[in-house]
């Protein structure tokens, strides 16, 4: 049974249509008096129109210019699938409005996110959970709440650690250049880096990948030896990179 959820007392806007059309030109999205702006129209949402993406993936809605009412903005703001997460706004920027799951979308589901009226739709694929255990050295992968593998890691070092909490994969490189200097550190350094790294999937903006290191493959297991990413072998990596899609969970733990 499909759930139809409302972020707010009420969705501010026109009806909902019976067919889903792709967003070609800015949408009219409705004010707190039930008045239209222009200004503020609707001109993206991510997930992209029938893009598949992970079960933690947030939902992104681009506006044309600043939004004096946030408030209004939220309040058009509603989801249709089978089972509904609970989640959160925020605002990267005045004109960027995200919402952000606490929980996870149903997996193998399409989700309809109607914005200012219109309806948007997009599919998940599986669960795909992947679970660091810092203390462990491991990296396990859950399909669809079944545990496929695990991996021997490596995570940050105590000067470099690697960040504790849930987090969502954010985009997928192979290869990406990675430069000491993006945090902080020399090339000069003894530390300092300048690397070409293969099947790399990024966990934070802040530079947290999990990745192919075979530099590190002895260490795998046995001890935390990176600068905070989670170190896989070169195999292990391809299979993740593989595997996971944008969106999905990555949970580190102590």
């Amino acid at each position: 049974m499909r759930r139809f959820v409302r972020h707010a007392l009420t969705i501010i806007g026109a009806a909902v249509a019976a067919t889903t059309a792709p967003l070609t030109a800015p949408l009219a999205a409705a004010t707190a008096d039930g008045t239209v702006s222009a200004q503020n129209g609707v001109v993206s949402v991510s997930p992209a129109e029938g893009e598949t993406v992970g079960v933690a993936a947030p939902v992104t809605i681009r506006f044309a210019g600043p939004v004096a009412d946030r408030a209004a903005a939220q309040q058009a703001v509603g989801f249709s699938a089978s089972n509904v997460p609970d989640g959160a706004f925020s605002w990267p920027d005045d004109a960027t409005m995200r919402w952000t799951p606490s929980g996870y979308w149903p997996s193998h589901s399409t989700v309809t996110v109607v914005a200012a009226g219109y309806p948007h739709k997009f599919r998940t694929g599986a669960e795909v959970v992947g679970i660091a255990s810092i203390s462990q050295h491991t990296f396990t992968v859950k399909i669809d709440g079944k545990v496929v593998k695990t991996m021997p890691a490596s995570m940050g070092r105590p000067k470099h650690p690697t960040p504790v909490g849930s987090f969502t994969t954010l985009e997928k490189q192979n290869p990406v250049v990675m430069d000491s200097r993006t945090i902080g550190i020399p090339l000069n350094s003894p530390e300092g880096y300048k690397l070409t790294v293969y099947n790399a999937v990024r966990v934070t903006w802040g530079g947290v990948y999990v990745h192919a290191a075979p530099w590190s493959v002895a260490s795998q297991g046995k001890a935390n030896v990176s600068h905070g990413c989670i170190n896989l072998s070169s195999e292990n990596a391809a299979w993740y990179y593989n595997t996971v899609g944008i969106g999905d969970p990555v949970i580190i733990n102590a």
